[in-house]
C-alpha cells in the first residue's frame, strides 16, 4: 500500500482532535470539530487551515516574463512587485492545465502556486513549454502554507507582528514579514470569500507558526479549520475547484473565469485562438447556479435535464451552510443558464425540479 503524503503540520493534526481523509494522494484533515462549526467560524469569525500540499514553483531568469506570457492566460505584464495574479494554464483546445496565483517577489522573480493534485503534471507541462533565459524551481516540499480566513483575521494576525497588517491590500503582499519569530510571505488572498491571509513559511516553521496563530486567536473564537469547510466555504464564493469546474475538458471561459483569460495581450499562448473566439462570441456550456426546488441535494457527476433532454451535469453541490439551501453548480447547455430557467437532476432514480439561479451565493457583507 502506497504512503500518503504528509504535510509538515501532519503530527500537529491529533492534538485538535483532526480527522483526516485521503485527499488526492495526502493525508489531510477533512474536519477538526465538524465542518459546519468550521464554515460558521470563518464567516463570523477566523479558520486556520493547514494549505501545505499545494505546490509551489520559481520561475527566474531575464526570460521568465516571456516565457509565462506563453503559458498562462492572464497578462502577467500588468503584474508589480508586491502583487498576485489569479490566472490559468491551458492546452492547445482551451481545456484547462490548472488554475494558480502567480506573486511577483521581484524583477524576473516569480512565485506560481499550483494545485496539490496537478504538480507533477504542472511541472512537467511547464517544462515543455520552457525557452530562453528561464529556470523552474520546485519548493513545494519546503515550503508550507497556512491561510488563516474570516473577519477576524488581520486582527488575530497582527498581534503577531510588527508590520502594518492594513497596509497589505486584496491581491497584495510583503515578503519577508516576521511573524511569531518566523520569516513569512504575507499575502492578502484566498480559497473562502472572506478577508484573511495566506502565509507562506519554511516547513520546519509551520507546526510553531500554526499553534501561535490559534493560540493568539483562541478568545476570538479561531479555530482549526478542515477540507470540508474549506469547499463548502468556497463553494458558497463560487471559486472554482480544478477537477470540478475547470478540467481538460472545461476552459476558462466556460468556468465563468473569463476575467483571468486576456487574449488581446501580445503574446501568443496555449489555447489563444479558442479562448479568443469563445470570449468574443460565447460557448456552447456555461457554468451556472442551480437551486433545489425539491427535497434533495445536488451532487458532483449528477446529471441535468430540461424537458426530457439531457442538458449538463453538477459540478459541485452541497447543503449552504449558510443560506440553508440545496444549492449547486452546473455546466449546462448555454440556451438553459438564464436565470429562473427551470431545470432537473436526476437524483438516485427521480428526477428533482431545480431552478437556475445567481452566483456568487454568497458575497461577504461590505464593512
Amino acid at each position: 500500500m502506497t504512503q500518503l503524503n504528509r504535510t509538515p503540520l501532519y503530527d500537529v493534526y491529533k492534538t485538535y482532535g483532526a480527522k483526516t481523509i485521503d485527499f488526492g494522494g495526502w493525508d489531510l484533515p477533512v474536519q477538526f470539530s465538524s465542518i459546519k462549526e468550521e464554515h460558521e467560524a470563518v464567516r463570523t469569525k477566523a479558520g486556520l487551515f493547514d494549505v501545505s500540499h499545494m505546490g509551489e514553483v520559481e520561475v527566474k531568469g531575464s526570460d521568465s516574463l516571456n516565457f509565462l506570457q506563453r503559458v498562462v492566460t492572464n497578462d502577467v505584464s500588468l503584474l508589480k512587485v508586491g502583487g498576485a495574479q489569479y490566472t490559468a494554464m491551458c492546452y492547445e483546445d482551451g481545456g484547462t492545465v490548472d488554475d494558480l496565483l502567480i506573486y511577483k517577489k521581484a524583477e524576473n522573480d516569480f512565485l506560481l502556486v499550483i494545485n496539490a493534485s496537478n504538480i507533477e503534471k504542472d511541472i512537467d507541462w511547464l517544462t515543455s513549454n520552457l525557452s530562453g533565459d528561464v529556470t523552474l524551481t520546485n519548493i513545494s516540499d519546503e515550503t508550507a502554507l497556512l491561510a488563516l480566513q474570516g473577519p477576524l483575521a488581520e486582527k488575530t494576525l497582527q498581534k503577531l507582528t510588527d508590520t502594518d497588517l492594513t497596509t497589505i491590500k486584496f491581491f497584495k503582499f510583503i515578503n519577508p514579514v516576521n511573524v511569531a519569530g518566523a520569516k513569512v510571505l504575507v499575502s492578502r488572498t484566498g480559497y473562502t470569500g472572506e478577508d484573511g491571509f495566506e502565509l507562506y513559511c519554511a516547513a520546519e516553521d509551520a507546526a510553531s507558526l500554526w499553534e501561535k496563530i490559534l493560540e493568539t486567536g483562541k478568545e476570538d473564537g479561531v479555530v482549526p479549520c478542515g477540507l470540508g469547510a474549506r469547499d463548502t466555504l468556497r463553494f458558497e464564493a463560487t471559486l472554482p475547484l480544478y477537477g470540478q469546474e475547470l478540467t481538460k475538458d472545461i476552459t476558462p471561459i466556460e468556468a465563468g473565469i473569463g476575467f483571468a483569460v486576456k487574449p488581446n495581450k501580445e503574446a501568443d499562448f496555449n489555447g489563444k485562438a479558442i479562448l479568443k473566439e469563445q470570449k468574443e462570441n460565447g460557448t456552447d456550456r456555461k457554468l451556472v447556479g442551480i437551486e433545489l426546488i425539491d427535497k434533495g441535494i445536488p451532487r458532483h457527476g449528477y446529471e441535468v435535464f430540461a424537458g426530457g433532454e439531457e442538458i449538463g451535469v453538477v459540478t459541485t453541490g452541497t447543503q449552504s451552510p449558510t443560506l440553508k439551501k440545496n444549492i449547486g453548480l452546473a455546466l449546462l447547455k448555454t440556451e438553459f443558464a438564464e436565470l429562473g430557467t427551470e431545470i432537473e437532476v436526476q437524483i438516485r432514480k427521480k428526477r428533482l425540479k431545480a431552478v437556475v439561479v445567481a452566483t456568487p451565493f454568497y458575497k461577504r457583507p461590505k464593512k
